[in-house]
């Protein structure tokens, strides 16, 4: 909740579609894309993949900003806009020396700009009938792979196999069953793909830098995906639960029932309950018919906006103490009313339990994120943020807490293929898919993946 009103967010997702087969196809191709946009909304904006001689489409890194405009500069290749999408084509569209033929050879060109800008970003370039989906070499934005299978065999959970329609390339698997796909594979750090109506195959993969680990986004699981988007082979939902319980470990309080502000931190408040012997109980509802507050012109009305925004369900608490679970406090300014109208509606205590270390840097992956002076971690209210806030007690999960929830499964998953000694390719990702497993958890730690240049 509090992640969304400070607008702290993702800058963009991406999603494209080919039909397999001869062509014309049968498939309705915009109808899918459509469909597919609509799943990734909760990304803040999505684009679309057109048939054009080249498309780019990127979740991208105002890295380049900085890194990558002096670079084209010399190269006599002008800009336009402040647009990294445009600074990414115009990498792609310079000549790099090893292209010998007339015709563009795109592998080369994806591969000088992997090497120009190791990050941050997810690419989709459709040139002719082929789409060439690209993770940059520390895969810190998500990509994946869907497969489109008549309508008939989706909930046929007895069918081995079924005629593929076509392939969907997309920021996050939640949208691939109201489109008829099922989840094939993630597109791996480095990895360039083609998929084209013969099928999907990978072209190159382009390492790191040496002794660097992959450096996903943390965030990712935090807060950014949908619940039942599927990453590194997880679901999202279970990491967050997994979150929630950890947080009962590390910061137990008496109380009587734990709740929620709808509905991000959900999964984690119920791990909480789980592992804490509390009970679940709601204690808002959400009025979704009252806008986001980030974007009133000035702190009152953002603060009315927030109590304006939920109905209380004070029968369910009265009397009582609560530990309130949140995804995030950013600035605070969110939380503090929601405290207050609880108490004033009869709590007994509002205990805050924060489901995410507390965000001290700025990003410079791609991620939104307020100026380092506005985030609350940064000011002198944090040594008594409880007082601050109005709340009885206030305490963050770790950031080796969240770590270890993240990466529990995948070190698990990494164990059970090295006991068997074997290259288990499940939904097509073998043993190297849990090699070096590592996150960025740079806006919590200021450890980046990669030196800032500037």
């Amino acid at each position: 909740m509090e992640l969304e009103e400070s607008g702290f967010r993702e800058a963009c997702g991406v999603f494209g579609c080919i039909a397999s087969g001869e062509w014309p196809t049968q498939l309705d191709v915009p109808y899918v894309i459509n469909l597919g946009l609509v799943g990734l909304q909760h990304r803040t904006g999505a684009g679309v993949l057109a048939r054009l001689i080249l498309r780019l489409l990127a979740e991208e890194s105002i890295m380049y900003q900085h890194s990558q405009g002096p670079k084209l500069l010399r190269h006599g290749i002008g800009l336009s806009t402040s647009s990294d999408s445009e600074m990414i084509t115009q990498l792609l569209a310079y000549t790099p020396p090893q292209e010998q033929d007339d015709a563009p050879d795109w592998v080369a060109r994806i591969k000088n700009l992997m090497n120009e800008a190791p990050t941050a970003y997810s690419l989709l370039i459709m040139y002719r009938d082929v789409i060439y989906a690209v993770r940059d070499p520390y895969g810190i934005r998500p990509l994946c792979i869907g497969r489109l299978i008549p309508a008939s065999d989706i909930n046929d959970k007895g069918k081995k196999t079924s005629e593929t329609e076509g392939w969907v390339v997309s920021s996050e698997s939640c949208s691939f069953l109201s489109i008829g796909a099922i989840y094939y594979r993630e597109i791996l750090p480095g990895e360039i793909v083609e998929i084209s109506r013969h099928g999907v195959r990978t072209l190159d993969t382009i390492s790191r830098s040496e002794g660097n680990s992959v450096a996903f986004c943390i965030f990712e699981y935090v807060y950014f995906a949908r619940p039942d988007s599927m990453f590194e082979d997880q679901m999202v939902y279970t990491v967050r639960y997994r979150c929630g319980r950890q947080l009962a470990i590390e910061a137990p309080v008496d109380a009587d029932l734990v709740s929620t502000v709808p509905e991000s931190a959900t999964p984690a408040a119920l791990g909480y309950a789980k592992k804490s012997g509390l009970p679940y109980v709601e204690v808002l509802c959400k009025n979704r018919y009252v806008g986001r507050t980030f974007i009133q012109p000035n702190m009152r009305l953002r603060q009315l906006g927030v109590a304006k925004k939920f109905g209380v369900l004070s029968d369910n608490f009265k009397g009582k103490r609560i530990v309130l679970i949140d995804d995030s406090i950013v600035r605070g300014n969110t939380i503090s009313p929601i405290i207050k109208l609880l108490k004033e509606s009869g709590a007994k205590e509002v205990h805050i339990r924060v489901a995410s270390p507390p965000i001290r840097y700025p990003c410079f992956m791609g991620i939104n994120i307020p100026t380092k002076e506005e985030l609350i971690a940064n000011k002198p209210e944090f040594a008594h943020l409880a007082e601050y806030l109005g709340a009885n007690s206030v305490v963050y999960l770790s950031v080796e807490g969240l770590v270890s929830s993240v990466q529990e499964e995948l070190i698990l998953k990494k164990q059970k293929v090295k006991k068997h000694d074997s290259m288990i390719q499940q939904n097509g990702n073998g043993l190297e898919h849990f090699a070096n497993n590592g996150h960025c958890t740079a806006c919590l730690t200021g450890k980046y993946p990669v030196d800032l240049e500037w």
